[in-house]
């Protein structure tokens, strides 16, 4: 096992470089990396970002916007908030296990005082207010498990930045579930700095995994990441993209995850059909479903049909056949 500790705040920087250790760093059967983040929105996989912030106040206040590549919803980031990522060589199948992933920083925040408990399907609470949510990408036996913790972040930044405005945005939009939060410090009996902190998280992986060494990069990897940086997640292109804009358009919210569903129809034949919302899966590239559901009729049996025929599960973790055909056609 390795570990990161990266001292970088570009928060298009830090998820080029999660990918990379997430892609390349294949021989690592566990990595984990520590890392915080100038003020930014890290948007999941599958949204529709301009119906995630509030644009102006985000521009007014030079706040980045970063798309993930992992499902689930917005999260806001500060110099307060720290960041932890592990990523694991383990088949999980279609259902993640987000409660181990979680342990370290449970143990951590006992060790230092405060009883943190998970909760739902991928929360950590401390007297039931949200201090860390969670994260997964998976791919080819691979998991990436990203939390995002609460230290000492500025609340009212984190409300108003993801407060998009109500006269623009549609009420039939997919959002992300805004939960009552909480920073963990005021709860330390010790108060100690985000910095402090992170050494402390970093010190009990290290007592749980003795044989942990740090890993530097190279100037070739250093190079590639930054590529990635300038080339995909510092772009327009991937963090925003087009909006949608279809014939019929559906949203619907199950146990596993909200989902919105843009669809061109044409003579009750599908012609286009594009997915968002903050569901996981095992597979992030949805053209597999998209591409099925292209050329068939627009009804229930039709889509279930289509939906039978390939592992749709993959895409949809925890949905039902019955649940993505009613969130698709009702």
């Amino acid at each position: 096992m390795i570990y990161i500790v990266n001292k970088s705040n570009k928060p298009d920087y830090n998820i080029a470089l999660e990918e990379y250790c997430f892609k390349k760093l294949l021989h690592h059967d566990k990595v984990f990396i520590l890392w915080i983040n100038e003020p930014a929105i890290i948007v999941g996989k599958h949204q529709n970002t301009i119906e995630e912030i509030n644009s102006e106040y985000v521009k007014q206040n030079g706040i980045h916007v970063v798309r993930r590549i992992s499902g689930g919803g917005a999260v806001y980031h500060d110099h307060n908030n720290l960041n932890y990522t592990i990523i694991s060589n383990e088949d999980k199948g279609a259902d993640f296990d987000f409660k181990t992933f979680s342990k370290p920083v449970i143990d951590t925040l006992a060790d230092l005082g405060v009883k943190a408990e998970f909760t739902g399907r991928n929360d950590l609470v401390i007297d039931g207010k949200k201090i860390c949510g969670n994260a997964q990408a998976y791919i080819q036996g691979r998991v990436m498990h990203h939390g995002c913790l609460l230290f000492d972040t500025d609340l009212t930044v984190l409300s108003k930045a993801l407060e998009a405005p109500k006269d623009k945005i549609e009420s039939r939009s997919v959002k992300s579930v805004r939960s009552v939060v909480d920073n963990i410090l005021p709860n330390l009996p010790e108060k100690i700095s985000v910095d402090e902190f992170s050494d402390k998280l970093l010190e009990h992986m290290k007592s749980k995994f003795p044989e942990m060494k740090e890993y530097v990069f190279s100037e070739e990897e250093l190079a590639e990441i930054e590529n990635l940086r300038a080339t995909k997640f510092g772009t327009w292109e991937w963090n925003y993209g087009h909006s949608p804009k279809f014939d019929i358009e559906r949203q619907s919210r199950y146990t596993a995850g909200k989902i919105q569903v843009f669809a061109d129809v044409k003579n009750s034949v599908i012609q286009q059909i594009r997915f968002y919302g903050t569901f996981f899966g095992n597979n992030s590239n949805l053209s597999e479903v998209e591409n099925a559901l292209v050329g068939i009729k627009y009804t229930p049996e039709d889509v279930r049909e289509a939906l039978s025929a390939i592992e749709f599960n993959h895409y949809f973790a925890g949905f039902s056949l019955d649940e993505l055909t009613e969130a698709i056609v009702g």
